[in-house]
Order: C-alpha cells, then structure tokens, then sequence
C-alpha cells in the first residue's frame, strides 16, 4: 500500500494517479488540473466528441469527462504517458480494425501522447457510441 503524502488516502500502487481533495465539478476543471503534456490532448478529443454528439451533455463521471444522453456514451482521462478513451466493450470490438497501434481492450482505447491523435477515428468512435 502507498499513502499520498498530500491527501492522506491509500492506494495499492506507489505514486498512482488521483484527485486530492475534492474531484474536478467540470471538464474545465479537469482539464486544468492535468499536467501541461496532457491538456492539448484533452482539448483536441473533447472539441472532436463536443462535434461529434452535439446533443449530449457534458459532465464528470467517475472523476473523468463524459458525454451523457440518457446514459453515459464515452468517457475520456489523461494518464501520465496516455489519453485512454472509453467508449466501451462494443466499441472497441467495432473499430478493432482501425485501432491497430493503439493498445485497446475491454472498452478502453489508449492513445500515448508520443503519437499524434487520430482525430477522425475518434470521432467515428464517439459518432458509434451516440448512435448506440
């Protein structure tokens, strides 16, 4: 077990990724609170999904930006070395073919920050999932 020294709570991996203190309220807010190498990524997939599912709501879901109508449709969260993208388990199995150097599995689609983002995948992705 690995304490945060800042905040106090417990997590099974050393140093893991979290919120201390209260999580970000919007995707503003998460946006601003990521590292520097993580907010253009941010940006870019949430002006593609924003264009993508015009009519959906934007909120945080589980700490992470989502995109809701009804349910939520896709979420989005930096890593520290990847942007993963969660559009789920039926998602992922319909663009297998297009996700070929992109680590994927179980609904989860990551997108390392050394590479460009393939924009116009991710929005088919999110079109995908609205049309679900």
């Amino acid at each position: 077990m690995w304490t945060c020294p800042e905040c106090g709570r417990s997590f099974a991996k050393k140093n893991q990724g979290h919120y201390c203190g209260d999580a970000p309220k919007t995707i503003d807010e998460y946006i601003a609170a990521q590292p520097e190498t993580a907010r253009e990524y941010l940006m870019a997939v949430r002006a593609v999904v924003r264009e993508a599912l015009p009519d959906a709501q934007e909120r945080i879901s589980w700490s992470m930006p989502a995109y809701w109508k009804g349910k939520n449709l896709i979420q989005f969260a930096a890593s520290k070395a990847h942007l993963g993208l969660y559009p789920g388990p039926e998602a992922v199995e319909e663009f297998r073919d297009r996700l070929e150097g992109y680590p994927a599995s179980k609904g989860t689609i990551r997108f390392p920050y050394s590479k460009p983002l393939p924009l116009a995948l991710i929005r088919d992705i999110a079109e995908w999932c609205g049309t679900e």
